[in-house]
């Protein structure tokens, strides 16, 4: 049986694992990705980044790769299905403030981008985590302890730091001590549909809401189209042909006619369907996201709905936050990973992202809530107010500057670390 030491170890080769590997790298510390998958976990279909992501983007020096490929969006509408009625909305208002609209980005492209900046043998993959454990430290300058995982294949890693990224089942959490995530009560259907002679859409996008059930399309570039649907109920349908119907025949069959057109463009192998769900908001402030040296970023910390397109924004951000603690602690330590020292950055992270995360978990929930909302009349209230007045407050909450990663200036033997964190 194997067994390997290194100083930082990521589970999971997603957007979080990725972005924080690049993160770490940047400020001149290798890490370890353990990925479960044979390759680059490239199916999917798309997300939309609004432009606290790209200010995370910047930092981890990647954006440039991107912003060339997806346009900006800048205008949206809201059908409502059963009257036609429709609301026009501005994409460069709440959700921008000064900055261009959100850009909606394949999947697979920006996971490309990410794992491009890394050393190539920066990740492992066929590596599942079958067990975590800690292992006492003793040396001149640590006396912290070490995180052990035991993979599947018997190997056994040793790490000052492990970094859980493994999702929304995160076997880290669970060792963390973090709740299970919960059912929101909703699951989401989505695809990416492909118009070889043009979609004719333009950069709009256009949302469709029925009593318990939110729709929407969403351009990508001049032939491709990202579409969702999420409903009530827990649907766990995996065949895509089933889904195309599915979404189809019950639970669109009287949406608009661009609507259906999209889904029937779909390209199958992008369709998928699950469950929303989200963890207690209350459990990530109060909870143990750190232990040690040990913690979690992205979906392993904080899932949540898709109401505010934040999940893999947040994700981002949280790269470069840890990032930004654990570069400053290693250049603090004459570009040393000490164990001890590091686990005081990891708890720097935590207090700076908890409520952060939680916020935004519990506003993509109370948003989907409201919007999917029956008919009566004092739901109807409730989403005038909410689209009035608590909807511009909670995309403004998405407006958020990450900071920068430290900069490392060596003179005379000297190493100098700034953080340039923005307020």
């Amino acid at each position: 049986m194997e067994s390997i030491m290194e100083e930082v170890v990521i589970v999971g080769a997603g957007i979080a694992g990725l972005a924080t590997a690049l993160a770490l790298k940047r400020v001149g510390i290798r890490a370890l990705v353990l990925e479960k998958a044979e390759c680059l976990r490239t199916t999917g279909s798309a997300l939309n980044l609004f432009p606290n992501a790209w200010i995370a983007l910047d930092a981890l020096g990647v954006s440039h790769k991107l912003t060339p490929l997806y346009p900006p969006l800048t205008t949206g509408s809201i059908t409502d299905v059963s009257t036609g009625a429709v609301r026009q909305i501005s994409l460069t208002g709440p959700f921008s403030g000064k900055r261009e609209g959100p850009r909606p980005v394949h999947r697979k492209k920006l996971l490309e981008a990410l794992a491009e900046e890394l050393p190539p043998d920066s990740i492992r993959f066929s590596s599942q985590l079958a067990s975590i454990e800690t292992e006492q430290l003793h040396s001149a300058k640590d006396t912290a302890s070490l995180a052990v995982v035991h993979l599947k294949d018997g190997t056994t890693i040793k790490s000052k730091v492990l970094i859980g990224c493994d999702g929304l089942h995160s076997v880290v959490a669970e060792w963390l001590g973090l709740s299970a995530p919960i059912h929101s009560g909703r699951s989401a259907a989505r695809g990416l549909s492909v118009f070889p002679q043009g979609h004719g859409l333009g950069s709009s996008v256009q949302q469709f809401l029925d009593v318990g059930k939110r729709a929407g399309v969403v351009p990508l570039n001049d032939n491709e189209v990202y579409w969702f649907i999420t409903c009530q109920g827990d649907h766990r349908t995996y065949d895509p042909s089933t889904i195309q119907k599915e979404v189809l025949e019950h639970h669109a069959p009287n949406f608009p006619s661009i609507y259906l057109d999209v889904v029937r463009h779909s390209d199958l192998c992008s369709l998928s369907w699950a469950p929303l769900m989200l963890r207690n908001p209350w459990n990530i402030v109060v909870g143990n996201v750190s232990r040690g040296n040990v913690t979690v970023v992205g979906d392993a910390m904080h899932p949540m709905t898709p109401d505010l397109g934040q999940g893999g924004c947040c994700a981002l951000e949280d790269a470069v936050v840890l990032g930004r603690h654990i570069g400053n602690s290693f250049l603090a330590n004459g570009k040393s990973v000490v164990a001890e020292e590091v686990a005081r950055a990891l708890g720097a992270y935590v207090k700076e992202r908890k409520w952060r995360a939680a916020g935004l978990v519990t506003a993509s929930y109370v948003s989907g809530w409201v919007q999917q909302s029956g008919r009566n009349w004092w739901r109807q209230l409730l989403r005038v107010v909410f689209y009035s007045y608590l909807f511009v407050v909670l995309a403004r909450g998405v407006n958020f500057d990450c900071g920068k990663l430290p900069i490392a200036k060596a003179e005379e033997g000297e190493v100098e670390a700034e953080s340039s964190k923005l307020d």
